[in-house]
């Protein structure tokens, strides 16, 4: 088995913390021809969340709320059994919880301003709705005789 190709970046100068990451490997139910039964192409990859001190703590608090339905005992897992090769597998499961985290651990969005609509443009939208308004009122017919 050749190494794993290098640290998986989260975000900025934070990466996988390669000593936190536990790997299970399993038969793979996906697609591979003779070979099929011999090998085991299925990679589980559990990262321990709630215990971890590689991740910031406001960053580990943005994860472990975002991600409370996928976290069973403070762990979140990821699986991956696209590939034939475990190696491939390996490399996806890694990369998927990378971006997991790169997800879950984003700041919030700004909160939105209100601005307030200036009076002249309201105006001039309530005109326009009464001339349309005028408009379809002359389209009905009525009062012709």
């Amino acid at each position: 088995m050749g190494p794993m190709s290098g640290p998986y970046v989260i975000r900025g100068s934070v990466c996988l913390p390669e000593a936190e990451l536990m790997w299970r490997f399993s038969r793979s139910s996906g697609p591979g021809g003779q070979h099929v039964n011999t090998s085991d192409s299925q990679v589980e990859l559990r990262f321990d969340l709630a215990g971890t001190e590689a991740l910031p703590p406001v960053w580990k608090e943005r994860a472990l709320e975002r991600l409370a339905s996928r976290l069973v005992g403070g762990v979140v897992s990821v699986r991956a059994s696209e590939h034939r090769s475990q190696w491939r597998n390996r490399e996806m499961a890694a990369t998927r919880l990378a971006s997991l985290l790169a997800e879950a651990t984003e700041p919030p969005p700004r909160p939105r301003r209100a601005t307030k609509i200036p009076r002249g443009i309201n105006e001039r939208r309530l005109r326009e709705k009464k001339q349309r308004g005028q408009t379809k009122r002359g389209r009905s017919g009525e009062g012709w005789g």
